[in-house]
């Protein structure tokens, strides 16, 4: 099965579709998958639930179907970097599932797992657990969480070889490789495509079986979100 595509826009062809849920990897601006996110946005689809750790920035990242109206839900734990984000949020314009960071993760992954639904102390006691179920546990208070799947996941990984299994670096392995498990279907980004059996498999951080399509992008932007640098003494 050959899973290497040409392009990121060959690679969603025939596989995202207007109103589609979509799973993004990354970690702010680290690690996400640029040329993919990219595509999608010029590929016209709409009405997507964009299930991400956060919204990207304005022009950048997820930022750029916020400013297309392609999104019209977005699941994250943060979205403090992005002002068109908070002018549709506050005007009615674009829904917002709020979830703990650590509980985004762990929806993500018992998603790929095929774990529908998992209690975390996260939450109890607070706006997040209304209306869901609560339940005790050795004298502690629990609220249910659904686990998440996604129609799609668009993920970044440095290194694939040619089966797709997934090398990544660093603060990209954040979000990355729960995403891709909770996707239906997975596609990855890449910087470095290897020939199938040049990964050494304990060094191999997600398998093949999850990975469908691979395209490779080996110059990404990598914005920097936020950069702090140390004045001259």
């Amino acid at each position: 099965m050959n899973k290497i595509f040409p392009d990121a826009a060959s690679a969603l062809a025939g596989v995202v579709q207007s109103g589609q849920t979509i799973a993004v990897g990354g970690f702010g601006l680290c690690g996400i998958p640029e040329a993919l996110i990219g595509a999608l946005r010029d590929s016209g689809v709409t009405g997507l639930t964009a299930i991400s750790n956060n919204a990207g920035v304005d022009g950048f990242g997820l930022g750029q179907l916020l400013e297309t109206r392609q999104i019209k839900k977005m699941i994250a734990s943060y979205v403090g970097e992005n002002k068109e984000f908070a002018r549709q949020y506050l005007a009615g314009e674009l829904e917002l599932e709020f979830t703990p960071q650590g509980t985004l993760a762990e929806k993500l992954r018992a998603g790929g797992a095929g774990i529908p639904a998992f209690f975390t102390k996260t939450g109890v006691g607070t706006i997040v657990a209304d209306g869901k179920e609560i339940r005790e546990f050795d004298g502690e208070q629990y609220v249910m969480e659904r686990s998440l799947v996604a129609d799609v996941a668009l993920v970044k990984a440095w290194k694939a070889d040619k089966a797709g299994n997934l090398v990544f670096r660093k603060t990209a392995r954040n979000f990355n490789p729960n995403a891709a498990m909770a996707g239906k279907i997975c596609i990855v980004e890449v910087e470095q495509l290897v020939e199938t059996g040049e990964i050494d498999p304990d060094q191999v951080h997600l398998p093949s079986i999850f990975v469908h399509r691979i395209v490779v992008n080996a110059t990404p932007e990598k914005r920097i979100e936020q950069r702090t640098v140390r004045a001259a003494n």
